[in-house]
């Protein structure tokens, strides 16, 4: 429940449109719904401006199902990650809505097309194809809460000729997302072009060495570029909800 949702149903109490009992009635799973396998937490979308998103693994089929329906009917829009084909097809059956982007792993229920500021752009670049799942997590997750957002893949450091011929898209963005592994060198260089925040994704693409995505979390943290931000290996969707309060700050 948004802010829009509890202003209009106030109001129509007070002008007596609905009764004491309705009104009870939509405010009893608030400020959370405990399901006994989950406590979802309804409150969330007027404290952080996007409903709960359910992280999918671990969870049960059936409870994923459960926990999107829910959400679904309390918000217009509803993310699930790191979700699977099946979980996907046990949402479906409940929410006819929902969409699976099998890249990302990502179950999606958008009940309102939020229109993005034309001129604020996240750019989501990749140092190479392999990192684009962890990429488009976060781009989905960037889309879907009301931003624009373009994507560059495969610019890595080893052929960096690739990443300079992209320097208007780099210049036009608003906020950048650079999603790497092996070395994960790609978000100092792009760190010391630019005047904007960048926000280093590390997966865990990469040989033995790479140690699972740890070197590049260490390159990037080291990284002698001032403005660049770290989130956690693979965390695609982290980088986008991060990018998108950065996006919209005004």
């Amino acid at each position: 429940m948004d802010i829009g949702n509890m202003s209009s149903m106030l109001e129509s109490f007070r002008d007596g449109r609905i009764s004491l009992e309705e009104a009870l009635e939509k405010l009893k799973s608030f400020p959370y719904e405990d399901l006994d396998f989950v406590k979802i937490d309804h409150h969330r979308m007027m404290r952080q401006g996007f409903p709960e998103v359910v992280f999918s693994q671990g969870k049960t089929v059936e409870q994923v199902a459960e926990i999107v329906s829910r959400l679904s009917q309390c918000n217009r829009n509803v993310l699930a990650s790191r979700a699977t084909a099946e979980m996907y097809e046990a949402v479906k059956a409940v929410v006819p809505s929902a969409k699976f982007h099998p890249l990302a792993k990502m179950i999606v229920v958008q009940q309102e097309e939020l229109t993005p500021d034309p001129e604020r752009v996240i750019l989501i670049m990749t140092a190479g194809t392999s990192d684009i799942p962890v990429a488009e997590e976060a781009a989905i997750t960037a889309e879907v809460m009301g931003n624009q957002v373009k994507r560059v893949f495969d610019v890595g450091v080893a052929g960096i000729h690739r990443l300079l011929s992209q320097h208007q898209l780099i210049e036009a963005a608003n906020v950048i997302i650079v999603v790497a592994g092996m070395e994960g060198a790609l978000a100092s260089v792009v760190g010391g072009m630019v005047a904007k925040p960048v926000i280093a994704v590390p997966t865990s693409v990469g040989y033995g060495a790479n140690f699972g995505g740890l070197s590049a979390l260490l390159a990037m943290l080291n990284s002698c570029a001032a403005g660049v931000a770290v989130v956690n290996i693979d965390n695609g969707f982290g980088a986008g909800r991060l990018a998108s309060i950065i996006n919209k700050m005004r």
